[in-house]
């Protein structure tokens, strides 16, 4: 089995989302000796953003880029391969602002790519990359639940890639005092418990 790692807190330490996400990594690591892990952390190593000259690059023919051109598709095409190759996604999710963070956007937006990782059809898109388990851990200052604008991007955004078959972990109310965040923590313990059997 394969695991990738995705670590998108701003936080390289102290990261509540990136502390659960290793919590399931290591039950899933205990269950199957011999599993594969690749670990990306994007405050560490953040992915570079869409601009232009990315645009120019990915969509001029590979034969006829630059060096230039080349060396920054493959970037790309790096973490493209790490998602193909993997049996479990682990990404860890804090909420900024409603949304996820601009590290995590900026993987979003390199491994989305039309005919790779979703293709176009007469009936709509069809994601490509299939028979994947993700987990997905949600860190978050207050309560959304409710009216969770971060989970539905999240849903939405793997799906279109082919990834459905997700499960979300929820560590809120941190901002809320030691006693919320030592609550909310056992309680994601727990739900992590209930989730890998």
């Amino acid at each position: 089995m394969n695991i990738l790692q995705i670590n998108s807190s701003a936080r390289s330490t102290g990261s509540e989302s990136t502390r659960l996400a290793d919590a399931i990594v290591a039950k899933l690591l205990a269950a199957k000796p011999g599993t594969q892990l690749t670990k990306r952390d994007l405050a560490v190593n953040p992915h570079p953003v869409i601009d232009e000259a990315t645009l120019g690059a990915l969509f001029t023919p590979a034969d006829q880029r630059t060096a230039e051109q080349s060396a920054r598709v493959a970037l790309d095409d790096a973490l493209i391969a790490e998602a193909q190759a993997a049996d479990v996604i682990v990404i860890g999710a804090p909420m900024y602002n409603f949304g996820i963070t601009v590290q995590l956007k900026s993987w979003f937006d390199a491994v989305a790519r039309a005919g790779v990782t979703f293709s176009y059809t007469a009936t709509g898109p069809v994601g490509l990359l299939k028979d994947k388990k993700v987990y997905v851990t949600l860190a978050r200052g207050g309560f959304h639940k409710d009216d969770d604008l971060q989970a539905q991007h999240l849903k939405k955004f793997l799906g279109f890639i082919g990834l459905t078959d997700v499960t979300f972990v929820y560590s809120e109310g941190l901002g809320m005092g030691p006693e919320a965040v030592a609550k909310a923590q056992a309680q994601a313990d727990a739900d992590i418990n209930a989730v890998l059997v």
